[in-house]
């Protein structure tokens, strides 16, 4: 029960440079919002864009994988290196 508490009350205290605080304040002030509340949406969005990044990754790679088609078929690879002079 005890560490359940601990955890539950558990602070973090975080080192930052003195302009991004200043900054991280006036952000903070501007939005009527708390320096803890601007911190955690921060966090959740930087968080939220990692575990996204995944399904992203893999539909490029699908892409990059079935390659380009002209007309329903596959280029070569002369074909997709072929220059052609300009007029």
């Amino acid at each position: 029960m005890a560490i359940l508490l601990y955890l539950l009350l558990m602070k973090t205290t975080i080192d930052l440079p003195d302009e991004i605080l200043h900054r991280a304040k006036v952000a903070a002030a501007e939005r009527r919002t708390t320096l803890k509340a601007l911190i955690l949406a921060g966090l959740d969005q930087v968080l939220r864009s990692i575990t996204q990044a995944p399904d992203a990754q893999a539909a490029a790679l699908d892409r990059l994988h079935k390659g380009l088609r002209l007309a329903g078929q596959p280029l070569t690879r002369d074909q997709a290196h072929e220059r052609h002079p300009v007029p």
